[in-house]
């Protein structure tokens, strides 16, 4: 059963053309809500959000791969390239903790 606007006794302008179908329904910018919310997660926790969500993207790629994915659609593209991006921003991430928390201590040490 589909849905079609009731039509308007009198108004040929307000009915329902099935030649024409249902308009696309209006974009939901939920990508946009998810991406700034990381954003705001990484600017308040630094280098640990970035190890965390490093961490979890590695398992997941790693699990993906000994499940036979080999391109990712990434523009990395195959997935030891992504597996290896990954790696190199945890470790950098996981030698910057240090340098936050001192800075942070600074910041609200005086």
């Amino acid at each position: 059963m589909t849905w079609a606007p009731e039509p308007v006794e009198g108004h040929p302008l307000n009915q329902f053309d099935p030649a024409v179908g249902h308009p696309a329904p209006p974009f939901d910018p939920l990508r946009l809500c998810v991406f700034t919310t990381i954003a705001a997660i990484s600017c308040v926790l630094g280098p640990a959000a970035v190890l965390v969500f490093a961490l979890v993207a590695i398992a997941g790629y790693a699990k993906a791969r000994r499940g036979g994915l080999l391109r990712s659609r990434c523009k990395l593209g195959d997935t030891r390239l992504v597996l290896a991006y990954l790696s190199v921003l945890a470790v950098a991430s996981a030698v910057g903790i240090p340098f936050w928390v001192m800075l942070w201590m600074r910041m609200l040490g005086g």
